[in-house]
């Protein structure tokens, strides 16, 4: 059944159904009834607790070219390659920053670590007081709570693939220490209504920028 078509079933618009579909809003119960109300099933349907398999590709066509925030003449641009994953834990970008003397981002920092791998041209790194030089097939894994920074340092763009994670080494070893003493009794007394409110509540998509400014 197309969108239009199960709006008018519905009394909901086709493009209020649409980002439903790819999880870029949150329904209602009332929404969520309507909906069930065409296709037959009970509300319950739903909230089904057998686990879901994250899987999602993002197109090149779909992707948003966005420029550096808070200046005029940006320095580089970005595209998000994990924008359409709810919940997600680490936050993949494709940047290309663009060659020009003084032109890069600002110095900034974060909690968590990062990793970045060179696609083409060449791009120089302060992380700290160092300075390092980094080309085509060149990658690095860092922490990112030490203040650093990127600007090309060639004559052509230098574009690469950043990933970051916005958390703690040590909060991540604390949650799967808590994960694993958790018991099944403890599970169990969660309600299906309570374990699927967390799960639409996480589906809202992370409206951020990346670290990189």
């Amino acid at each position: 059944m197309g969108l239009v078509e199960l709006g008018r079933h519905t009394g909901l618009s086709a493009s209020f159904l649409s980002q439903l579909e790819t999880g870029r809003i949150v329904p209602t119960l009332r929404n969520l009834a309507r909906i069930a109300m065409v296709f037959s099933k009970d509300l319950s349907y739903f909230f089904d607790l057998k686990p879901q398999t994250v899987f999602r590709i993002h197109r090149v066509k779909d992707r948003v070219r966005l420029p550096q925030t808070g200046v005029t003449d940006p320095a580089y641009y970005f595209e998000s390659l994990g924008y359409m994953v709810p919940d997600r834990q680490l936050d993949p970008y494709f940047a290309e920053f663009l060659p020009g003397k003084g032109r890069g981002s600002r110095a900034h920092q974060h909690v968590g670590c990062e990793f970045l791998y060179v696609l083409g041209g060449a791009l120089e790194i302060q992380h700290g007081e160092t300075k390092y030089h980094m080309e085509a097939g060149d990658a690095v894994y860092f922490d990112a709570g030490t203040t650093h920074s990127y600007a090309c340092s060639g004559s052509i763009s230098a574009t690469v693939v950043i990933v970051t994670m916005q958390q703690p080494a040590t909060a991540l070893s604390d949650q799967r220490g808590h994960e694993a003493h958790t018991t099944p009794n403890k599970m169990q007394n969660l309600t299906s209504v309570e374990l699927r409110t967390k799960t639409v509540a996480g589906s809202a998509m992370k409206n951020g920028l990346p670290a990189t400014q």
